[in-house]
């Protein structure tokens, strides 16, 4: 009995390590940048010896595959697939904006950072960038057949082009919200008006 209350005690110690390492690389992630994150500087936040770090994640992919399902589970995306129920296009195109720039706001910093180490090359910001997109074709499906719109709103849902407004020129997200209907609505008439 003693012998599987130490597998236990020792298996559970093993997972909050584990749980540590993970969450100290989401912060460094989050603050400096995958690029900058170094196995010490997470070994040091995670109060732990670097060989732990290796012990526990021999292979840099696993790490980055636990550190993003940690980041979702604690910080899920927007449903994009609930404004499909939205029959209305512009306030499909106003739910979903409002939800994706308050998920934006709520994770700039940490965004900007992993975006900008994506541009390097490193392989980070698969899941944003496709979180995106689907939230640009649920949003689009309501504008059928009309390719130009559908790029419009994958502007309007570009994060650099919300940071700009938001961050750069202090618009709210309100503001930034209506502008970007109107700027999709001026496609929607170009669209019709000029059909390719």
């Amino acid at each position: 009995m003693a012998r599987k209350y130490e597998l236990r005690r020792r298996a559970e110690r093993q997972a909050q390590t584990r749980r540590r390492i993970v969450e100290a690389t989401v912060e460094l992630h989050n603050t400096v940048g995958p690029a900058r994150t170094t196995i010490g500087a997470i070994a040091e936040l995670a109060g732990v010896e670097r060989l732990t770090v290796y012990r526990h994640f021999p292979d840099q992919a696993d790490l980055s595959r636990a550190c993003v399902a940690h980041f979702l589970a604690v910080n899920p995306p927007p449903a994009a697939g609930e404004w499909l129920d939205i029959a209305d296009p512009a306030q499909r195109l106003r739910a979903g904006l409002a939800a994706s720039y308050a998920y934006y706001r709520g994770n700039e910093p940490g965004m900007a950072v992993i975006l900008r180490d994506r541009e390097t090359g490193l392989p980070v910001g698969a899941g944003f960038v496709a979180y995106q997109e689907t939230a640009r074709d649920a949003i689009a499906a309501a504008w059928p057949a009309q390719p130009q719109v559908a790029a419009v709103i994958g502007h309007a849902l570009d994060f650099q082009a919300w940071r700009s407004l938001a961050v750069r020129q202090g618009l709210d997200d309100s503001a930034i919200v209506e502008l970007m209907v109107e700027l999709v609505e001026a496609a929607t008439r170009r669209s019709r008006a000029h059909p390719t």
